[in-house]
């Protein structure tokens, strides 16, 4: 499963720079070196398995570790040749480092390079800062850095609109309203862009939840997961039984009577006040609900809605919020659609976020009501617990294959149902523990297999959509595996996954904003861009299918200063096994920051 965006909208999405165009280059300051070393930019924790790579185009010897002063403290020689990565790096060598234990800062030399610097510590950890990238994209009164489209606290309710193309979000035809208004104000904006999609939010938001349930707790990390919970109580209507699933439009209609969020290029406090002509659904922005009002809605909206209310009532430390919690998990979570399921709802157009499957959805509903129930000793966990496996059986029958993000849940699914089983040692379910266990290791599986074929160990595929996010997905399933069997076998592999994300990866980079010496310097921002602040702890796609690329990297608003600077690519000697990576406003395939990429790196890292 992937993120599509469509082909035709590669010159309207949004771009922005992140810091200096003069970033760190690393790869430019090895240009000669006979080799390049790659290493999590972040470092290692004492007692966890530790590999750096080297690429070379010619033989490997040995490799040295120096401390902050320059004194060597580890030498060894370098590992087999991991296999090619391309032309013009045809070796890539293992460097072990798992003895190096003592805390500290160090940089490995091997073959003529420097790497970039790293620190072994009991506690380095980047979460703080991807959270913060949540702050930077609130929406509404409660945002950060300004308050911002406060015309949505009264917006009209509009008809699903036609498109020109499937492949297209230009609408034909106009837009119809139907209702309203409804206040929609707050949230997050999705991504580079400010829309806002209750697909996104609720996943988004179920993470956060499940981060401190799960990893480390922060009175900042609750405070933001409370101010997306406060959104998602405003995009269900619980009297009339109605959910809302989108904020915006992305582009504008064929007549050229109107535009679309991604046709302009400004900051989000400027849409109330903007009376251009045309610019009528940037200033009052539309709303469209899923369902019309009572009727059934798609299963996965309403799986992982719930999921993020029940989540919520696990935590709350009022036993009266968390009822009035768990029922309106229990209320959305019985609108689903469950039979006759057709093409699910997601956003508008569909080919924004084409999810396919549902039943991972309804599981972790299921799940997350079933252990709320539980702890309120509410006599409906029982029945809930049994939904949970029965959705598991379906899935793990019909659907299971891809691996823990935006498009699949079911990681979280399967180890939160195994919890409900045993706090309730319910017997007779559609699934055993035993069965769930085997639908994570079936996913650890896959990407391992794929790790052991890649010199870099990379257990998410390079060349499609959303590589970021399914590494740190493989990070956190790691954990989520040992924590329900405490079976360490996965343990190297989800480290590996998080140090390929973080700058063990061909392309040396650390796809978290300001997070690393070679961090992305250019992702899509426009608040960062116009403002000149960065957009720190941004998480990035990542590398993409080098086809992608072949029509170029779109172009520049008028208002978008360019970067890099110069628009040279310093990474395109990295491409390779049919992918492509570019730090550039204008490579919407690689670089664009969004909430999803963000939360499943938040819940991973605060795992480890």
């Amino acid at each position: 499963m992937r993120k599509l965006i469509p082909a035709a909208l590669a010159l309207a999405l949004l771009a922005t720079v992140n810091g200096p165009a003069a970033a760190t280059d690393q790869p430019a300051r090895q240009a000669d070196a006979t080799g390049l070393i790659r290493v999590d930019q972040v470092g290692y924790l004492p007692g966890e398995s530790k590999h750096a790579y080297l690429m070379t185009s010619g033989p490997a010897g040995r490799f040295t570790v120096v401390d902050g002063r320059g004194r060597t403290v580890l030498t060894g020689r370098a590992g087999p040749d991991r296999g090619a990565w391309n032309s013009r790096y045809p070796h890539v060598h293992d460097l072990d480092l798992t003895r190096l234990r003592t805390p500290g800062r160090y940089r490995i030399k091997a073959g003529g390079a420097t790497s970039a610097e790293f620190e072994i510590a009991p506690s380095r950890n980047p979460a703080a800062k991807v959270l913060g990238f949540l702050g930077l994209q609130r929406d509404g009164a409660d945002a950060v850095r300004r308050p911002s489209h406060l015309n949505d606290r009264a917006a009209s309710v509009y008809a699903w609109p036609e498109f020109t193309g499937p492949d297209t979000d230009q609408i034909k035809g106009g837009l119809t309203r139907i209702g309203g208004p409804v206040d929609v104000e707050g949230g997050w904006f999705d991504a580079g862009d400010y829309l806002k999609f209750t697909h996104i939010l609720a996943y988004v938001d179920t993470l956060l939840w499940a981060a401190q349930r799960d990893g480390a707790s922060s009175p900042a990390l609750r405070k933001e997961a409370a101010h997306g919970l406060k959104y998602l109580d405003k995009m269900w209507d619980e009297e009339s039984k109605t959910l809302y699933i989108q904020v915006g439009i992305g582009a504008g209609d064929a007549e050229g009577t109107f535009v679309g969020d991604h046709d302009i290029w400004r900051l989000p406090e400027a849409d109330d006040g903007d009376d251009a002509e045309g610019h009528q659904f940037i200033r009052d922005r539309p709303v469209f609900r899923a369902a019309d009002p009572g009727e059934p809605i798609s299963p996965n909206l309403a799986g992982r809605t719930a999921a993020a209310f029940a989540l919520a009532a696990q935590l709350e430390p009022s036993r009266a919020r968390a009822a009035r919690l768990l029922d309106q998990a229990a209320s959305v979570y019985a609108m689903a659609r469950t039979t006759g399921v057709d093409r699910l709802v997601t956003s508008l157009p569909h080919a924004f976020y084409p999810e396919s499957v549902w039943r991972d959805d309804m599981q972790l509903g299921a799940a997350e009501l079933a252990l709320a129930a539980q702890r309120l000793r509410d006599p409906r966990a029982g029945r809930w617990l049994a939904d949970s496996a029965r959705w598991a059986r379906g899935y793990l029958d019909e659907e299971q294959g891809d691996t823990l993000n935006l498009y699949d849940v079911s990681a979280l699914a399967h180890a939160d149902l195994i919890r409900a089983i045993r706090a309730s040692r319910a017997e007779g379910l559609a699934v055993t523990e035993a069965d769930l266990v085997a639908g994570l290791r079936a996913q650890l599986d896959l990407g391992a297999r794929r790790a052991a074929a890649d010199p870099f160990r990379a257990g998410a595929l390079y060349d499609t959509f959303d590589s970021v996010p399914h590494a740190f997905g493989l990070a956190a399933t790691a954990h989520l595996y040992r924590s329900v069997t405490g079976d360490r076998s996965y343990d190297a592999f989800g480290t590996a996954q998080r140090n390929w994300a973080l700058g063990a990866n061909p392309w040396g980079v650390s796809f978290v904003a300001g997070v690393g010496e070679n961090a992305i310097a250019c992702p899509h921002h426009q608040i960062a861009n116009i403002t000149g602040r960065p957009a720190t702890g941004a998480v990035v796609n990542g590398p993409n299918d080098a086809g992608l690329f072949e029509d170029g990297l779109g172009g520049h608003f008028e208002e978008m200063p360019p970067c890099p600077a110069d628009g040279t690519d310093r990474y395109e000697r990295f491409t390779g096994h049919g992918s492509r990576f570019v730090d550039d406003v204008r490579s919407w395939q690689a670089s664009e920051p969004a909430d999803d990429f963000a939360a499943i790196a938040l819940y991973a890292l605060t795992l480890t």
